[in-house]
């Protein structure tokens, strides 16, 4: 097993569109690493070119003690996994998991034993004669899984793997998934745009904008502290309250309400300084009557999550929002208060945390 290094990378395509702009990241060996963004960040451009699918404008790829960067892509050590899976329709599911072996010249029953061998760890012993279209959308996955296996590769790659499962097939293969790359202790790397997935199963998270990487760090400290209005804005289920607002002495003044400085900021800002409040809506409490330090305005929508529900309320001409549990959630119309924990809330200065 090896890390990997990218040091500068940069891709350009012709026309002059930057891709990926003097990007540096280190994967340390065994880590599952998820590039997470919205469509166009960059995230599968970096995937493929750590791949050798995509050719670097500058910069250089570096895997375990090689740096790769000339190196053709069956000659980097790396597995990769598509978004659709890229099983061979006429082929079985021993010969689908073998293929990898045969380009490499490996002994015909050689590669059959391994095959068999890895298809039984994951649940296929009984479907290793089907073909593709026999099989269903999750033993599929499993199949594009087992051949990545069977390569003993140095690094997995996976480019949004789980996409084209419905939802309760992405929840079980999203545990699958995590508990075999813990198994195997192989260097993955993880392209996503669900959140979620990334937050869930990643032992560090990259967020990607515009062919920049925005922020890096556990789902925990991406989630609790956003380093940027962008992330802060990207993610989370429901998104972050982000409310401008002004300094004035000792207290914020944010849609028309007195707010304390949260403690993290605290000694870091001047009189009259305009900032952004952050808040996350499930680090928020709501209260029916007038409380010191809370938004107060009018009911305008609640929306039912499931456990939890999502309450937005219209304070000073903006939204805020605020989880309330399951049976506590006010009338459309009622007056409401929204009280943020100090703990929890952040200010951002010219777009990032201060």
């Amino acid at each position: 097993m090896a890390a990997i290094e990218l040091r500068g990378l940069t891709k350009v395509y012709p026309g002059g569109v930057k891709a990926l702009d003097s990007l540096d990241l280190m994967v340390p060996d065994g880590e599952f690493f998820a590039l997470l963004g919205p469509s166009g960040c960059g995230k599968t451009t970096l995937l493929r070119t750590i791949a050798g699918l995509e050719t670097a404008t500058d910069g250089s790829v570096v895997i375990g003690e090689r740096d790769v960067t000339g190196v053709q892509p069956g000659g980097r050590d790396v597995a990769m996994v598509f978004q659709d899976y890229a099983l061979f329709p006429h082929m079985d599911v021993t010969d689908n998991i073998a293929y990898p072996l045969r380009i490499k010249k490996v002994a015909k029953a050689t590669r059959a034993g391994r095959a068999r061998e890895v298809g039984e760890r994951l649940g296929l012993a009984h479907l290793m004669d089907r073909r593709p279209g026999q099989l269903s959308g999750g033993q599929q996955q499993r199949v594009a899984l087992a051949r990545v296996m069977a390569t003993q590769a140095q690094a997995f790659l996976f480019d949004e793997p789980l996409s084209n499962l419905d939802a309760r097939l992405r929840l079980e293969a999203r545990t699958f998934l995590k508990k075999l790359q813990r198994e195997l202790g192989v260097t993955t790397v993880f392209v996503t745009h669900d959140q979620a997935e990334a937050l869930a199963m990643a032992d560090r998270m990259a967020v990607m904008e515009n062919g920049h990487i925005r922020q890096i760090g556990t789902p925990a400290e991406v989630f609790q502290r956003p380093a940027n209005t962008f992330v802060a804005a990207f993610i989370g289920s429901t998104p972050m309250n982000l409310l401008e607002g002004v300094v004035r002495g000792e207290r914020l003044e944010v849609a028309g309400c007195k707010l304390p400085v949260p403690a993290s900021a605290e000694g870091r800002l001047s009189d009259g300084e305009q900032i952004v409040y952050g808040v996350r809506p499930e680090y928020m409490t709501y209260a029916a009557e007038p409380v010191e330090g809370a938004f107060g305005g009018r009911v305008a929508i609640v929306e039912n999550l499931g456990a939890v529900h999502l309450v937005t309320l219209e304070v000073g001409g903006v939204l805020v929002q605020v989880v309330v549990p399951e049976g506590s959630e006010p009338a459309p119309g009622a007056e409401g208060f929204a009280v943020p924990r100090g703990d929890r809330a952040l200010i951002y200065r010219d777009g990032n945390v201060v």
